[in-house]
């Protein structure tokens, strides 16, 4: 794991910082576990998953409200996941700010490619350049369909790659 420099950007009442000693496990955990994308998620695999990823908390106050992590070599590429804000929060502008914290962190500058993977927040991620895939068709990816829930741990994987979330 390389360690990151702290970022932080503050926006009025919001503070979007990358100290790690500033997040919240219980929130993250608890939003991810019902998210539809980690259902179910334990406990341990979200701390490994912040361990080796740069992490963006959102903070009203003390109280963290919005969470996102980038897995990077910080040299060409980028990958966006976890990105929520959480219910009593939205519609206040916190998911611009964490990706505006995101895409100007200095240790992600001038990547080769940067992605993510949305349901429905397609228009926020499209105000931080981001766009369709220019080439679908070179896509490819390997999945395992019910990672926490039936059939965990069975090692067995997508044999398609169909999308589940």
């Amino acid at each position: 794991m390389i360690a990151s420099q702290i970022h932080e950007r503050r926006d009025g009442d919001i503070l979007v910082s990358t100290d790690p000693a500033r997040l919240d496990l219980e929130t993250v955990h608890g939003f991810l576990t019902r998210s539809y994308w980690a259902t179910g998620i334990p406990r341990e695999i979200v701390e490994r998953s912040i361990r080796h990823s740069i992490c963006f908390g959102a903070f009203d106050g003390g109280r963290q409200v919005g969470f996102a992590r980038v897995i990077s070599d910080r040299a060409t590429f980028a990958y966006v996941s976890d990105v929520f804000v959480l219910d009593s929060h939205r519609g206040r502008g916190i998911g611009k700010r964490i990706m505006a914290a995101i895409t100007s962190h200095p240790e992600l500058q001038d990547l080769r490619l940067w992605t993510l993977f949305t349901r429905d927040a397609h228009g926020l991620y499209r105000q931080h350049g981001f766009r369709e895939a220019l080439h679908p068709d070179r896509l490819m990816e390997r999945r395992h369909l019910q990672p926490y829930g039936t059939g965990a741990g069975n090692g067995t994987s997508a044999t398609r790659g169909e999308h589940t979330t």
